[in-house]
């Protein structure tokens, strides 16, 4: 885990291949400008990443901008320890409309 959001410099367009250890099987090229591509490379990433994956591939706002439909798509568990770690996480989500 990132020790705060605003270390998650990922790109925000274009392609991304992820690597192997993250994107075993199935598809690990994503087109960010894609939204369903772009949710599925996160919940991947949030999934089987590691500490380096989740920097270089997620960015902050993208984060918290599809966090109230991206929470729904992980387990319970990666979801809880989420939003423990960064409050505003679980805030974005009490506050939807």
């Amino acid at each position: 885990m990132p020790s705060s959001l605003r270390e998650l410099a990922g790109p925000v367009h274009g392609r991304v291949e992820l690597p192997l250890h993250v994107a075993w099987s199935g598809l690990r090229s994503y087109d960010l400008d894609r939204p369903r591509q772009r949710m599925g490379l996160y919940r991947i990433v949030l999934t089987e990443g590691q500490r380096t994956d989740l920097v270089a591939f997620l960015d902050r706002d993208l984060l918290l901008a599809q966090w109230p439909d991206l929470r729904t798509m992980i387990s319970r568990h990666i979801r809880a320890v989420w939003e423990e770690a960064f409050p505003e996480l679980g805030r974005r989500t009490s506050n939807r409309t």
